[in-house]
């Protein structure tokens, strides 16, 4: 089974450039989380599976803290990801900076980072 969230928009401050720290930018977070229902999914119960809006608390929470490398930053969201589901097989996770500071007109950049149990 997947859960998912597409597209979640998020201004921060993440960049290897000082100015990029300064100034911000915007990002657009895609997470998709494969598992093993926790239980019997025909019960109805949202403890059997993953919670989208915990995991949008947890993609919100991470992207508070400004960091270099967006790497990092889906890292951070995977680890905690993995903390709160003990039950999560895989996570795929990307990152996509909008209009990136490399001096060329460039509509995103970013980096997919993959979970596997």
């Amino acid at each position: 089974m997947i859960v998912a969230l597409h597209g979640v928009e998020f201004f921060a401050y993440h960049g290897f450039y000082p100015e990029e720290q300064k100034l911000g930018n915007h990002f657009i977070v895609d997470i998709e989380v494969e598992f093993t229902p926790n239980g019997d999914i025909t019960a109805d119960d949202l403890g059997n599976t993953v919670n989208y809006e915990q995991l949008y608390d947890i993609a919100c929470e991470e992207m508070k803290h400004p960091k270099k490398l967006i790497e990092t930053v889906a890292r951070a969201i995977i680890d905690n990801i993995v903390k709160q589901y003990s039950f999560v097989d895989a996570v795929k996770l990307t990152i996509n900076k909008l209009n990136p500071l490399i001096g060329a007109k460039t509509k995103s950049s970013g980096v997919t980072l993959y979970y596997n149990k």
